[in-house]
């Protein structure tokens, strides 16, 4: 699995740089000669799912063209601990220089990879049921926190405003109601555009029902409560799609998948993965 094509990340490799390498490696510069080579090799100290390899392979390529990268595992592979990732050779000082930040956002990217692959996991077999993201991304890191969700084997939710029509609690206030939300809707979106309403409610999902919504977003409901709403869209309008969505927690997916919802969205795949547990270590002189 690959990001492609690699430059999208430059924007966001370029920022980080200029966060970290303002005013240079004073550290580096003062300690390791500059003709001094060196070998240094990326290890997981735990198990985790791989994500972002070419994005490291880029940090370094970005910073000095002259090191030589080899990586050693493809994105979406769960690897166990102490497993070699990538191997980069050349300069010293580059190596030195570019490590934080290739770090930074390969451990960001793997910790998502693997909590959404314990997600996907939590569904039972047989069960035609996605794990999604949310737009509770990191502002900039977007793309790679996407991606590293497809690592672990989700799916992404709307890229954007854009994307999708997702009719909210405050849309419906602002609008007047479900109804008047997505008739709304429905009459100036494009006739591409899925319309998507969350309801929190059994009566504003009937009301969402009457209105002809697309998709339905079942909004911080208990199970019992879902297990209804999920009837009811399959009684009423089996076109319909599904979701559940609303603080969801690892402990649950099972369950909810059971019940029958078409896909969960977990907000905190992205917003609360914990950093992976990488090292990035020379080789001895």
């Amino acid at each position: 699995m690959r990001l492609s094509p690699i430059s999208l990340v430059d924007p966001i490799i370029d920022r980080a740089f200029a966060e970290d390498l303002s005013g240079s490696d004073v550290t580096t510069h003062a300690c390791i000669p500059e003709e001094t080579l060196a070998v240094a090799r990326a290890v997981a100290r735990k198990p985790v799912v791989v994500s972002g390899v070419d994005v490291a392979a880029r940090v370094f390529e970005k910073l000095d063209p002259t090191l030589t990268f080899e990586r050693h595992v493809e994105d979406g592979t769960l690897v166990p601990a102490k497993t070699a990732l990538f191997t980069v050779r050349g300069s010293a000082q580059s190596i030195l220089m570019a490590e934080r930040t290739a770090l930074n956002l390969i451990q960001r990217m793997i910790g998502t990879a693997t909590l959404t692959r314990a997600y996907v996991d939590a569904v039972p077999k047989g069960r035609a049921c996605r794990i999604t993201d949310t737009r509770k991304t990191t502002p900039g890191l977007r793309l790679l926190e996407r991606y590293a969700v497809r690592c672990g084997g989700g799916k992404n939710h709307r890229d954007d405003l854009g994307s999708a029509i997702l009719i909210k609690d405050n849309h419906i206030v602002a609008s007047g109601g479900v109804k008047e939300a997505i008739s709304r809707a429905r009459a100036n979106a494009s006739h591409t555009c899925t319309i998507e309403c969350e309801v929190d409610k059994l009566a504003q999902l009937e009301l969402a029902l009457e209105a002809g919504v697309d998709i339905v977003l079942l909004d911080n409901m208990d199970d019992a409560t879902v297990a209804k709403a999920v009837a009811r869209v399959r009684e009423v309008s089996p076109r319909t799609l599904v979701e559940a969505s609303g603080g969801i927690t690892l402990p649950r997916i099972t369950a909810l998948a059971e019940l029958g919802v078409d896909a969960i969205s977990v907000g905190a795949l992205t917003h609360s993965a914990p950093a992976a547990d990488i090292g990035l270590d020379f080789d001895p002189a």
